[in-house]
This record gives structure tokens, C-alpha cells and sequence, in this order.
């Protein structure tokens, strides 16, 4: 197996070469938080039903993410390990976003976002790996930073995007024979084009490294296929330390809290800015593009708060700082339902944003 410090160091423009395919990642992530609630609604979905249609991404986050790591983790096929699921991802990914918002009906939506979401997490986990894999040991840092900031970025572009539209003349209320904004349209039809192109010029810019002779043995030496991998997550779920299981727990419950708010903050401001809770009013459109606005916000805040955070996490200890962080994401979202002018959403955005 190679050794950490035989792999070629890169510049930074490598480095961001090789990790521009989160962008489109990311950016297709954030068009499914903004807009798929949205896009339930529209095409007759109540309220009560979202969290059962929106299972696609908590399920195949669960199930895809770690198979597909144990499966990367075993291939060696001639076009490299990680680039196979790179790309079959970016296809599904790209298909999903690109059919997305020209659904007509529920069954239609429901299926697209189960095709989308396991595009996205069939990427997502070879994609960490693969910083792992390129980069030296003393690199890696600055290769998962870069992830992050990508990260950051693309899902404010997201979100923002329809009003970007907006502001440059396209009407909010413009809508197709279903109900959805063609502001989602090109929206989505933006993130199909990304999602695909960025990944792809990754893997080009910045091919895997070849695996040597003894990488390839160990691995042919090793049990192959479905069953093994399905051991191997097993295997590392009942070996799991105690302080990962304690932060799996603490996880839970905070992954519900923001899957709980992804569903519903469109509607709360729907209620309390604007006044309505019908999906086809104007005033739910403005809901919409207010919630991307509020999230582009607190993404800009996170960003920021990940490095100002550093020397109070140094100083105070990691766990009470990420506490004391959640205790204000927390109080933003009691907070949140209260507001009614649109200039003060911002404020609880905040403590989402450093939680």
C-alpha cells in the first residue's frame, strides 16, 4: 500500500480542482432543501405528508452512504476506485435535478427525489475518500477545508438563485400547468448542469492515483462483493467506541431538528410574514424565496463561525462549545414561528447558522 507520504503534494489550485465537484454536489443538496417541500405542496401534497414524502434523503443517506464506502473501498477497476461512483452518481444526480421540476404528479416527484437522492449519496462518500486517497497525510486538512468552503458556498448559491431570477425580471408568480415557479425550473435545470460538469472536470483535472501492486493484492486477498461490505458495516456498528455512539445519539436528535425545520420554516413563514398557507399565492412564493434568502444567511454564517469558533473551542473544550451552539440554534428556531416582519427572520437565522 502506498504510504501517506509517497503521494505527490498539490498546490492549492489542485486541491481546489480536485474538490470543484463538490460545488455541484452541494448546490444540488441545497436546491432539495429549499424546493422539494415546495414542490410537494404545489402538486397537492398536505402538510401532514411531507415528512413521509421526504424520506428519500434521511433513507438513502443511511443506507447508500455507507455501502458505497465499504463497496469503493474493495474496487480496482481499470478506471480507479472512486471515479466509477463519481460519475454513475453525478448521472443519477443530474437526471433527477434535470426532470425535477417538470413533474406532474406526486408519484412523479416522490420517485425523482429517490433517484436524486441516492445520485447524490452514491457521489458523496467516495468523494471524502478521495481527498484521503490523493492527498498526503499533511494535506488533508486543507483538502476537507476546501470541501467545507465549497460546501458553504454552493448551498447559498442555491438557495438564492430564484431571486436571483427574481431580481434580474423573471416574475415569482409565473408558474407551469402543475403550479411550479419556473424560477425552480432554471434553478434546477442549473443544478442538473453543475452537478454533472463539476464532477466531471474534477476527475479529469485530478485523476486518482494508480493503485500499487500491494493495494491491489491486499484487496484481491480480501472477501468481495455485496456480502462483505454488508459484514464490514456491521462489523464497524457493533465495534463502534463509546463516544462515537454518544455523538450518534446527540446526531439524532439534532438531524431531526433540522429535517423538522427544512420541512416546515417555508410554511411558519408562509404564516406569520405572509399571511397565507396556500401553496399557489403569491404571497407563499415570497415565502419561498425569503426562506433562500434566510439560507443563504445562515450558511454565510456558518462558514464564518467554523473558523471564529476555533479559539473558544480551544478554550472552553469542543463539547460545551458545541452545546452552547445548539442551545442558539435552538433558541432561533423557538424563536422563528414569532416573527412577522421579514427584516427579523435574519436575527434567528443566526443561531442556525452556528448551530
Amino acid at each position: 500500500m502506498r504510504a501517506a507520504n509517497d503521494k505527490p503534494r498539490l498546490s492549492m489550485v489542485r486541491i481546489i480542482q480536485m474538490n470543484l465537484g463538490f460545488l455541484g454536489l452541494q448546490f444540488s443538496f441545497g436546491l432539495q432543501q429549499g424546493n422539494m417541500a415546495p414542490i410537494y405542496s404545489y402538486l397537492g401534497a398536505s402538510e401532514a405528508s411531507l415528512p413521509l414524502l421526504q424520506l428519500a434523503g434521511p433513507m438513502t443517506g443511511l443506507l447508500v452512504q455507507p455501502l458505497i464506502g465499504a463497496l469503493s473501498d474493495r474496487t480496482t477497476s481499470r478506471f480507479g476506485r472512486r471515479t466509477p461512483y463519481f460519475i454513475a452518481g453525478a448521472v443519477l444526480c443530474s437526471a433527477g435535478l434535470l426532470l425535477m421540476p417538470f413533474s406532474a404528479s406526486l408519484a412523479m416527484a416522490v420517485s425523482l427525489l429517490w433517484i436524486l437522492d441516492a445520485g447524490n449519496n452514491i457521489t458523496m462518500e467516495p468523494y471524502r475518500a478521495y481527498v484521503s486517497d490523493r492527498l498526503p497525510e499533511d494535506q488533508h486538512e486543507i483538502g476537507f477545508l476546501t470541501q467545507s468552503a465549497f460546501t458553504g458556498l454552493a448551498q447559498m448559491l442555491a438557495f438564492l438563485t430564484p431571486t436571483l431570477l427574481v431580481a434580474a425580471g423573471m416574475n415569482q408568480d409565473w408558474v407551469d400547468a402543475h403550479h411550479i415557479p419556473y424560477t425552480a425550473r432554471i434553478a434546477f435545470l442549473t443544478g442538473a448542469v453543475l452537478s454533472l460538469a463539476t464532477i466531471l472536470y474534477s476527475v479529469r483535472s485530478v485523476p486518482e492515483l494508480p493503485l500499487d501492486a500491494a493495494e491491489r493484492a491486499r484487496i484481491a486477498s480480501e472477501p468481495g462483493g455485496l456480502g462483505a461490505a454488508l459484514r464490514e458495516i456491521a462489523a464497524a456498528i457493533r465495534d463502534m467506541p463509546v463516544a462515537m455512539r454518544k455523538l450518534a445519539l446527540m446526531s439524532l436528535f439534532q438531524w431531526y431538528a433540522m429535517q423538522a425545520y427544512w420541512n416546515y420554516v417555508i410554511f411558519s413563514i408562509g404564516r406569520s410574514v405572509f399571511q397565507t398557507a396556500d401553496p399557489n399565492s403569491s404571497g407563499f412564493h415570497s415565502a419561498v424565496l425569503t426562506n433562500g434568502e434566510m439560507a443563504a444567511w445562515y450558511n454565510g454564517v456558518a462558514f464564518l463561525a467554523a473558523f471564529a469558533l476555533v479559539p473558544i473551542a480551544r478554550k472552553i473544550g469542543a463539547a460545551a462549545l458545541h452545546a452552547a451552539c445548539l442551545v442558539l440554534a435552538g433558541i432561533g428556531m423557538l424563536w422563528l414561528p414569532h416573527v412577522t416582519q421579514t427584516a427579523w427572520l435574519f436575527v434567528p437565522a443566526i443561531g442556525i447558522g452556528i448551530g
